[in-house]
C-alpha cells in the first residue's frame, strides 16, 4: 500500500539568518509571515494566493558550512505560476534581487531559476495546458527557453487552475 498524498503541502528550510530570509521571500514571492515560533527561531510564510496555512517554513540556525554543490540533500524547490506572463515577471524580479541563476524549457514546463541568501536553489515554473503536453507527457528535456516566443504563443493562458481550483478573486 502507498501513502495517498495529493500534493506537497509545504517546504521547510534551515537558514543562516531568519530575518534576512523572511525579507528575501517576502520581496521575491510576496509571502507574508503567518506565524512565528521564537523558541525554535522559526517563521512560517504564506504565498499571497494560497489557501494553505503556510507554504514555507524557515528555521534560523546561524552560519553553517556550505554544502558542496551537488552534495546530498535538497536540490531545489519549484514554485508554480499561473501564466507565462507571471513567469516572465518572475525572471525580472529575480534579476532585480540579484537572485536569478538561469532558465530552461522542460517541454511541458517552462522555468526560471534562482537562489535565496543561503544559496538554496529554487525554480519558478509555468506548466503548459495538459492537453498540449503531447510527447512531453513522458519526458522532461532540458532545452533553451524562448520566453519571448512562449509569451507570444501562450499569453493569457492560465494553467494552475487545472491542478488546484483558484479562489474566485484570482480568476480575472
Amino acid at each position: 500500500m502507498t501513502v495517498n498524498a495529493v500534493r506537497l503541502n509545504h517546504a521547510v528550510l534551515y537558514v543562516s539568518d531568519l530575518e534576512q530570509s523572511i525579507s528575501f521571500y517576502s520581496r521575491a514571492f510576496g509571502m507574508t509571515v503567518m506565524a512565528r515560533e521564537p523558541r525554535a527561531n522559526a517563521a512560517f510564510l504564506r504565498l499571497p494566493r494560497s489557501g494553505n496555512h503556510h507554504d514555507l517554513g524557515l528555521f534560523g540556525v546561524g552560519p553553517q558550512p556550505p554544502r558542496p554543490l551537488g552534495g546530498l540533500g535538497l536540490y531545489h524547490l519549484a514554485w508554480q505560476v499561473d501564466t507565462i506572463e507571471e513567469l516572465e515577471q518572475a525572471r525580472l524580479t529575480l534579476a532585480e534581487l540579484d537572485a536569478y541563476t538561469g532558465e530552461s524549457s522542460h517541454g511541458a514546463t517552462k522555468s526560471v531559476y534562482g537562489k535565496d541568501p543561503d544559496g538554496n536553489e529554487f525554480e519558478v515554473m509555468w506548466m503548459l495546458p495538459k492537453a498540449e503536453w503531447g510527447a512531453y507527457a513522458d519526458s522532461a528535456p532540458v532545452e533553451r527557453l524562448d520566453l519571448a516566443g512562449d509569451v507570444r504563443r501562450w499569453g493569457g493562458v492560465r494553467t494552475a487552475g487545472e491542478l488546484v481550483p483558484l479562489a474566485a478573486e484570482d480568476v480575472r
